[in-house]
């Protein structure tokens, strides 16, 4: 499970991380990486938050969808730098996805998102 200080629960920070953030899409999610700047400081831990919409599901459903999305995060929790902000949004694709494929695409949203930026991009 992700540690409770890792979690992303204002509203402000998801507005702000999907908004000015980078963005990685894949078929069952879609990442929004924020880095950290002169409004977080960058000693804070990194903070992840999940977005899951009806249209993944029913409650089961999207319950079922945010723990494992929690789970497959805290692997990752190391390789996002101090104080930024991501914001995990799943796809409809995601109430249906296999555990491995599901999985897999966290993990290349996240890899796309902490590569350098290539020129013309944010």
């Amino acid at each position: 499970m992700l540690p409770s200080g890792h979690r992303m629960r204002r509203r402000d920070d998801f507005t702000l991380a999907v908004r000015r953030g980078r963005r990685a899409g894949r078929p069952t999610v879609v990442a929004h990486l924020l880095h950290p700047d002169e409004n977080r400081e960058a000693a804070a831990p990194p903070l992840v938050g999940f977005i899951v919409a009806r249209t993944v599901g029913n409650a089961v459903v999207r319950n079922s969808v945010r723990r494992r999305l929690r789970h497959l995060m805290r692997a990752h929790l190391d390789r996002l730098p101090a104080g930024s902000l991501l914001v995990v949004r799943a796809n409809p694709a995601a109430g249906t996805a296999r555990p491995d494929e599901l999985a897999a695409d966290v993990e290349s949203a996240i890899d796309r998102l902490l590569r350098p930026a290539s020129k013309g991009r944010k």
